[in-house]
């Protein structure tokens, strides 16, 4: 009896995994046009160190403090004192919901997001999906014509740039 139990757990247990790793794999969050994952812009600081997902950083600059997401390497952004959670950086792995990360050629940014405008230090885009925030995604381009930065940016950001 016993032998028979432990060969029906291993086979739930190998089944649950199957099962469970394109789950998690899905349930990847995205730098979507409202945030990331938990984190959403326009959150207060507390309600943002809530969600779990932020260290924040000791410095406060000009109203602003930085902060860096949990597991997810080179990623961070700002609260401001005043609008709460005002940028969210992507780090490495984080794409939007059009698939657009790090290293993503300028030709492939311009493809899937055609109203992308260039200013004089960023290229920005509305967010899509983002109306009611009017967020924007504001990318950064290497030499090689690649994004090293990427962010969803609120329009009542006053911590950089």
């Amino acid at each position: 009896m016993r032998r028979g139990l432990a060969v029906v757990l291993a086979g739930v247990v190998a089944l649950s995994t199957a099962v469970s790793a394109p789950a998690e794999a899905a349930a990847k969050p995205r730098l979507g046009p409202l945030g990331y994952g938990k984190l959403k812009i326009g959150q207060k600081k507390k309600q943002a160190r809530r969600t779990g997902m932020i260290v924040l950083n000791k410095q406060v600059y000009g109203g602003c403090t930085g902060f860096r997401i949990k597991g997810v390497k080179g990623s961070g952004g700002y609260i401001s004192n005043k609008y709460g959670v005002v940028a969210i950086f992507a780090g490495k792995g984080v794409k939007t919901p059009q698939g657009i990360g790090l290293g993503a050629k300028l030709s492939q940014v311009k493809k899937k997001y055609p109203k992308i405008r260039r200013g004089p230090n960023i290229w920005a885009v509305a967010a899509p999906g983002g109306k009611k925030k009017k967020t924007e995604y504001w990318f950064l381009f290497d030499e090689r014509n690649r994004v090293y930065e990427l962010g969803l940016v609120s329009p009542k950001q006053h911590c950089f740039n």
